[in-house]
């Protein structure tokens, strides 16, 4: 398997940092985007090279707390101030880590459901169509058996009939004179 990309940022001692990968300087708030984003960042020490990344997601988590006023729940913080032996800190990471993965997989599961549901309200018939093709079938029901996805196929088919009979009348009614009327006879 590739290994993922990883974006090199130097800090200097005057507490500059600068990207090795875009050759350009970067302020914390460019390593929130970056990370946010997805893309793997590394801060090293400019000069010994040390690893700094922990230091430096830190402050960028201090910086958004301080102008956001959106900070970590103090019960974690108070946690985290707690955790000073290894075994603490290696759970709390293991337990922040497991539950910040399972809340991304929910989130992902919640906008892949909002776009299914965007798409058959925008379009209903192509949903279905697509739902008795068994394109998004597999996905959302894998325990429906084949007997009812024959019995809704054959109704789509019936229903799509109908549609295109009525249709052709419709066209039809509209080419045709109106019929006269004769004259009743008392």
């Amino acid at each position: 398997m590739a290994k993922e990309p990883e974006v090199l940022i130097r800090k200097y001692s005057d507490r500059r940092l600068y990207d090795t990968t875009s050759s350009r300087y970067v302020k914390l708030d460019d390593i929130g985007r970056m990370v946010r984003d997805g893309i793997k960042v590394r801060v090293v020490d400019g000069r010994s090279g040390k690893d700094l990344t922990h230091l430096v997601f830190t402050q960028i988590i201090v910086e958004n707390a301080r102008e956001r006023e959106i900070a970590l729940p103090l019960q974690l913080l108070t946690q985290l101030v707690r955790a000073s032996d290894k075994a603490t800190h290696d759970f709390l990471t293991w337990y922040l880590d497991n539950t910040l993965n399972l809340y991304k997989k929910a989130q992902e599961t919640v906008q892949t459901r909002l776009s299914t549901a965007k798409n058959a309200v925008a379009s209903p018939l192509d949903f279905v169509r697509n739902l008795l093709a068994g394109h998004s079938l597999q996905s959302q029901a894998p325990a429906a058996n084949a007997e009812e996805i024959e019995k809704l196929r054959r109704q789509m088919e019936k229903l799509q009939a109908r549609l295109h009979q009525s249709s052709r009348r419709a066209r039809r009614g509209s080419k045709l004179k109106p019929k006269r009327r004769r004259p009743s006879v008392n």
